[in-house]
């Protein structure tokens, strides 16, 4: 609609070039109505040049959009096709620069942190800011169109101080992960024009990604509560999404977010009828004294759920070990086969370790998922303790919610009943 008249108008096409073109766009539009021309200035930011420098020489050009500053991370990939609002505030992705496989991200927007759930809980995102160290795209939409809406992705990246790379042929990166293994990477602004050997420097300072403790950055440092109820949830927050959340609230509990390297003794003052161990970034190593405290809360036979980095915290106080996959599974139709039912579903997943199957022999745990594409371990349950865990994401957001039900089988596990082998299938997501 035209700003100064309620006529609709048409886009006027000129005989020559109305102003500078940016972007193929022109950034002097011209329209007409019913009474003649009116001019409209629409001004694009020119694109500065940027570059993905990967720690093997790889390099990658494209052009810069969000903030423009250099970061360094490790350079992983998601082949979701929806769902980046709640992938990039995922704390999972801390300390790391997240490339989309779909080709168009951005196209329905950002909405605003302020729309909220009956829970006070962000409705669109997973955490309260942008966890990614960038992110890596062939096209950034620039016209977004949805309803929710409030700005572009650009915008919102922008205004949290995070930079992205558009441009880039990401079936060639992609490709080059799956060959090589994910490897750390950086995005350089100007770059295009920058000494290669600065950018490089940046890299080398850096250090790997599993040396870093990562959930000391996104854990809460104090208690956090949610909900009110007479039943308790203990959550020791890794780098927790709030859809776990959500989900223990949507099931009664209140949920007491804990740091998480809080102690047994800390954990039992809340007299929990269970405890979850959340999603989070980086090596699970770091995490022995997490480890320490599960193990005890198992041993005295409090319900624990670990949830991705959750279960390999549950697996290494059971003692089994874990590996570092080649390039991760991310994405939302990663399929797992339960071994008790031997039913298939579809998950979302977001994690760059696992647990070693031979590992779980000489431990108190058993298989419970499998991953159909590469085999590996999925999901473990203890052999005679209430406690159980899954490497993906039964909460989605995003993803497909077809594995909800493992919330339902930790809440029968809470309320003592003994269902080991027997399929729970939840009929409210």
């Amino acid at each position: 609609m035209n700003p100064l008249s309620a006529e609709p108008l048409t886009r006027f096409k000129p005989s020559r070039p109305v102003g500078k073109l940016i972007r193929g766009r022109p950034a002097l539009q011209i329209f007409k109505s019913g009474t003649g021309q009116r001019i409209v200035l629409r001004v694009f930011k020119p694109a500065k040049g940027s570059l993905l420098l990967l720690e093997d020489g790889s390099i990658f050009y494209g052009r810069a959009f969000g903030s423009e500053v250099d970061s360094v991370g490790e350079v992983v990939f998601n082949t979701g096709m929806v769902g980046y609002p709640e992938s990039m505030t995922d704390p999972s992705y801390a300390g790391q620069i997240l490339a989309f496989t779909y080709p168009l991200i951005g196209n329905y927007g950002v909405p605003p942190y302020s729309d909220r759930d009956e829970y006070g809980l962000p409705r669109f995102f997973e955490s309260d800011s942008i966890k990614v160290k960038g992110i890596v795209v062939q096209e950034a939409c620039r016209d977004p169109s949805h309803w929710a809406s409030k700005r572009t992705l650009s915008k919102w990246m922008e205004s949290e101080g995070v930079p992205g790379i558009e441009g880039v042929d990401t079936r060639a990166l992609v490709a080059k992960l799956r060959e090589s293994g994910v490897m750390m990477g950086v995005i350089a602004v100007g770059g295009d024009t920058r000494e290669k050997e600065g950018i490089s420097e940046l890299l080398a300072r850096a250090g790997s990604y599993a040396s870093q403790n990562l959930v000391k950055g996104v854990s809460v440092v104090r208690p956090v509560i949610h909900g009110d109820s007479d039943q308790k949830v203990v959550l020791l927050d890794c780098g927790t999404k709030y859809g776990i959340v959500r989900n223990l609230l949507k099931r009664g509990y209140q949920v007491v977010r804990l740091p998480y390297d809080a102690s047994y003794a800390t954990v039992m003052k809340y007299a929990p009828a269970g405890v979850v161990v959340s999603n989070g970034p980086g090596d699970p190593q770091i995490l022995s004294d997490t480890a320490r405290c599960v193990a005890s809360l198992v041993d005295s036979e409090v319900p624990v759920l670990g949830i991705c980095l959750g279960e390999q915290v549950l697996g290494m106080s059971q003692g089994a070990e874990t590996f570092k996959l080649k390039y991760g599974h991310r994405g939302q139709n990663k399929p797992c086969i339960d071994f008790d039912t031997g039913r298939g579903y579809v998950t979302s997943q977001n994690h760059g370790f696992a647990l070693t199957e031979r590992s779980l022999k000489g431990s108190n745990l058993r298989p419970w998922f499998m991953n159909a594409d590469d085999r590996t371990v999925e999901g473990v349950i203890h052999v005679s303790k209430p406690s159980m865990a899954v490497q993906f994401h039964p909460e989605a957001t995003p993803g497909p919610y077809d594995t909800v039900f493992v919330f339902d089988r930790f809440v029968d596990a809470m309320r003592g009943k003994d269902i080991r082998g027997a399929e729970i299938r939840s009929v409210s997501a």
